[in-house]
């Protein structure tokens, strides 16, 4: 495959609005990302990527842009961004801008005028639908709760939106509505800009007559054309949030000619604790079907696309709380057990503000400590229709809200984590005193240190980067392990998600007397043919000229 930068990359995720604030007004901004860029640069990322910044009246933490081509005033100005590209740069760090294609704010210009007029060259820039007020085009739902159509009487007409009722979709099928975006996407390239993560861009395609909002019958033909008329332009690195993505629709988003994008954002893992009531639970996720899941993308990828690997992101828990541990006895060492697991397959890494530290879930007590939309809505639907009981539902919450992941990032033991002197914009985590930046930069056995030794391995060894995956083991509730092969040599991980001791043998035909151990989240690891794996062990051994025949099952050097 093409060794394009990207592939050996490790991207690091930052939700600016809780990393760091400059300012203190409880708000994280561009200035407080730049005095943080040295810690990014020890911990040897390559790029981040950026949650929205640009202007926006924050309905929905950003999501909702009212001009694409400015910095919203909480996070900063344009000059604050051009300077954070430019400083970011001289760390040897890409920024990836989040752009939100599928829809506006209601505040952006485009919207304001398409709403003067059936005759205003804008109001074909959205999705309009005839009608009469109270009998709405069809049942289609929004995602965030309540019907997807908005009634304007001004006009006598509804206009579609899949998210927030302030978020109105953008019509693709007009020529101009396109040309107005790649115009806006070439003007941050020239800025320096080094990749875009384009949220939910496979509902650009929509079809709400049909009731079709992802994959519609359009989606890869406009994806190519953005392609070709942006990123290609340039050296760009972009990912594409689809949460529609299966195996064979990855195909044609991250195929190797760079038609459409470099990889995709898929969620199928991540929806393995879902249900009938989406996401709002609290089961495990399932160790068999997560291994089943994960190695499905790595196998049928493999020479025909690319791999994102994530456990966190903005839009999920911490990781820590849904498959770890949180326990103090156990918490480090679980986190360093999902890092290796994670880090050692094929596949652009992402690790999420925090994730590096081994944050956790928050104790959220009350329903007026959330911030987000999503949850907010979810508690009066669910509490409000008797599915669940207000104790219930707040539990869920605390264990699946997305405003886990949005809690200010732990930078020290000072008040509030060392993230504000003002008042936060939402709870710090009481744990920060236990878990900060400072106390694990300081020590060489962290989950800091460790996720810097995983991203140093990445950067030295092709075998991490391009090594064939194979999954062993496939129906071991607990142990997830598979082996990995490049030009002759082996690696063979091991990973215990359970607290349980658990006897391990070496696959036939390895030989533990010659591996050598890269990794371990336990001091005093070593290899042994039949060995007993403590709770949360993780390891990680290489064969130098030892290679699997997946034919015949043996090895050969």
């Amino acid at each position: 495959m093409a060794a394009e930068w990207w592939k050996k990359a490790v991207v690091y995720q930052i939700y600016p609005r809780s990393f760091k604030d400059s300012d203190g007004d409880g708000i994280g901004d561009l200035n407080g990302i730049i005095e943080k860029l040295d810690y990014l640069e020890e911990l040897g990322i390559d790029a981040v990527w950026l949650s929205p910044v640009c202007k926006s009246p924050q309905d929905d933490n950003g999501y909702d842009i009212s001009d694409y081509q400015d910095i919203d005033p909480l996070f900063g100005s344009l000059l604050d961004m051009e300077r954070l590209i430019k400083e970011a740069g001289e760390h040897g760090i890409k920024i990836i801008m989040d752009l939100v294609l599928n829809h506006t704010s209601d505040e952006h210009r485009w919207f304001l005028e398409a709403k003067k007029s059936k005759d205003n060259p804008y109001h074909d820039y959205y999705v309009w639908r005839d009608g009469e007020e109270g009998v709405l085009p069809n049942d289609m739902r929004a995602c965030f709760g309540g019907p997807a159509w908005e009634w304007v009487p001004e006009l006598s007409q509804y206009y579609f939106h899949q998210f927030s009722v302030k978020q109105p979709d953008l019509n693709w099928e007009n020529e101009a509505v396109r040309r107005e975006i790649y115009e806006m996407i070439r003007w941050w390239m020239d800025k320096g800009v080094g990749g875009f993560r384009l949220d939910v861009i496979d509902q650009i395609a929509k079809e709400p007559d049909l009731k079709i909002t992802g994959n519609g019958p359009r989606l890869h033909e406009f994806i190519r054309e953005l392609s070709r008329e942006t990123f290609q332009k340039g050296d760009c690195v972009t990912v594409g949030e689809c949460w529609g993505a299966d195996t064979e629709r990855a195909k044609l988003y991250s195929a190797p000619d760079g038609s459409e994008f470099s990889m995709v954002f898929q969620f199928e893992h991540m929806d393995l604790d879902g249900g009938e009531t989406f996401k709002w639970n609290d089961r495990r996720i399932d160790l068999v079907e997560l291994k089943a899941v994960l190695s499905k993308w790595q196998v049928e990828l493999e020479g025909k696309a690319w791999n994102s690997l994530y456990w966190c992101n903005h839009d999920q828990p911490r990781m820590l709380s849904r498959l770890g541990n949180t326990s103090s006895s156990y918490r480090e060492t679980s986190a360093k057990m999902l890092a290796i697991c994670l880090h050692m397959m094929q596949g652009t890494p992402y690790v999420y503000q925090g994730e590096e530290l081994g944050m956790t879930n928050a104790p959220f007590e009350k329903l007026e400590d959330f911030r987000d939309i999503e949850s907010i809505n979810a508690y009066h639907q669910y509490v409000e229709n008797g599915r669940f009981d207000h104790d219930t539902m707040m539990r869920y919450l605390r264990y699946k809200s997305r405003d886990n992941a949005r809690t200010p990032m732990q930078w020290d033991d000072t008040e509030n984590a060392g993230f504000t002197k003002g008042i936060p914009w939402i709870m710090v985590n009481p744990n920060y005193r236990e878990i900060n930046a400072a106390d694990q930069m300081a020590r060489p056995d962290s989950v800091f240190h460790f996720y810097q030794k995983l991203i140093r391995l990445r950067k030295e060894h092709e075998i991490v980067v391009y090594g064939h995956y194979e999954l062993l083991m496939p129906d071991d509730p607990e142990l997830y392990v598979y082996t990995r092969e490049w030009n002759g040599e082996m690696l063979l991980v091991v990973c215990n998600f359970s607290d349980n001791e658990r006897r391990f043998v070496f696959p036939e035909g390895l030989d533990a007397k010659k591996a050598e151990l890269w990794i371990g989240n336990y001091p005093e690891a070593q290899a042994a043919d039949d060995m007993v794996l403590r709770a949360y062990e993780a390891m990680v051994f290489y064969f130098g000229t030892q290679m699997r025949n997946r034919a015949e099952g043996t090895i050969y050097g």
